[in-house]
């Protein structure tokens, strides 16, 4: 007997610029809660409770909903050794899980190498967005990135092939004398050729796609779609990534009007994703990461938060054990980190569980060292 089920995918929410972690999974039972949020605060009948100490946040129901069914595993108290309150060191950390050094790869390429050592797909990995996320790029694999289906980049509308090719050489020419000749040149060379076919290939898409779910006219709702349309289209994608746009969750003002309204905008687009899938019978084959770069400040700044550390990540689909994982931080002032929550569960844990557990793959190269699992994926 034979199965039509499609190898496992993982879809990546990269939620730049810093979620509050404290109002977005929110110990609202916690009499210091309300003490460090004076202005920010959400009250407890507002709060969508999981138990009776924590919960999501009022703009996260669609979320919500999917934790309700069992969907959701919620990885408290996430973060690094030494935390690093610098957006783009701790984003690197979070790309390359190399919280000790400067990583010169991302996790997810060298995923990417092992899902296709022979290079056979140039479409094993995809990302939407705005250049290439650096948890993807990996020397020697090819990842297909563009800023949506309708718009899928440099020399596409040469259609002759020579022409293009030829357009490619030129262009590696004109900067063979910043990149040097040889292998890099050759690579350059290369990955410009898989873009341009990975491009042909994904302009497909949109025209393979038919669904009743209706998605936000905001970028993160269209990129969700176009990752949906990917997947559905059958391109063999394993590794999907998007995320919002940089800086947009840096709330150090204004956070009770932008706050809401970014969580809405994101919990209502994956719940349409999920939806998506759900009506194509693809629910099963999905998980999703959702992740920002560290958490914010225990207390606020008066109208905002600032950067700070200890967060808290989702990992979303069918074949998610729901449920919490890992422990708050405590808010007792003696057991903040600097004023920070404290962190207490290491990343590269819940990488571990998604590349073995869920992707099939041996993590302890991709990651440079063994981490404790957790069981969110089920057996």
């Amino acid at each position: 007997m034979t199965s039509n089920r499609k190898e496992p995918v993982l879809v990546v929410l990269q939620l730049s610029g810093a979620y509050d972690a404290l109002n977005t999974f929110i110990p609202y039972s916690d009499p210091h809660y309300k003490d460090y949020r004076q202005t920010l605060k959400v009250e407890p009948e507002e709060v969508l409770a999981v138990n009776n100490n924590v919960g999501f946040h009022p703009s996260m129901a669609p979320v919500k909903d999917l934790y309700d069914q069992g969907k959701v595993a919620v990885i408290q108290g996430i973060g690094y050794p030494n935390p690093i309150r610098s957006h783009f060191r701790s984003m690197d950390i979070w790309h390359t899980a190399a919280p000790d050094k400067m990583g010169m790869d991302g996790w997810l390429g060298r995923a990417i190498r092992d899902l296709d050592p022979n290079k056979e797909n140039v479409l094993t990995g995809v990302n939407f967005g705005r250049g290439l996320p650096r948890a993807l790029a990996s020397s020697g694999v090819s990842v297909a990135s563009v800023g949506g289906l309708d718009s899928l980049g440099v020399l596409t509308g040469i259609e002759n092939q020579d022409q293009r090719t030829e357009a490619l050489d030129i262009f590696a020419r004109m900067y063979s004398p910043l990149i040097g000749s040889g292998p890099a040149n050759d690579y350059l060379s290369q990955t410009g050729l898989d873009a341009l076919k990975g491009a042909d290939i994904l302009s497909t898409a949109p025209g393979k796609y038919d669904s009743t779910v209706e998605y936000g006219g905001n970028q993160f709702a269209q990129w969700l779609k176009n990752v949906a349309q990917v997947h559905l289209a059958g391109f063999g994608s394993r590794v999907l990534y998007t995320g919002l746009n940089p800086g947009a969750f840096d709330t150090h003002a204004n956070q009770t009007t932008a706050f809401p309204k970014l969580w809405s905008e994101v919990t209502t687009a994956v719940g349409d994703f999920y939806q998506d899938l759900k009506e194509h019978d693809a629910s099963e084959e999905v998980v999703i990461l959702m992740f920002t770069e560290f958490g914010r400040r225990v207390l606020e700044n008066g109208s905002g938060t600032d950067h700070g550390s200890g967060s808290v990540a989702f990992v979303i689909g069918d074949q998610v054990e729901g449920g919490l994982y890992g422990e708050y931080p405590s808010l007792e002032p003696s057991k903040l980190d600097q004023g920070d929550l404290q962190w207490n569960t290491d990343f590269r844990s819940t990488y571990s569980t998604l590349l073995e557990q869920w992707m099939g793959l041996d993590s302890k190269p991709i990651l440079r060292d063994s981490y404790e699992q957790f069981d969110f994926i089920k057996q």
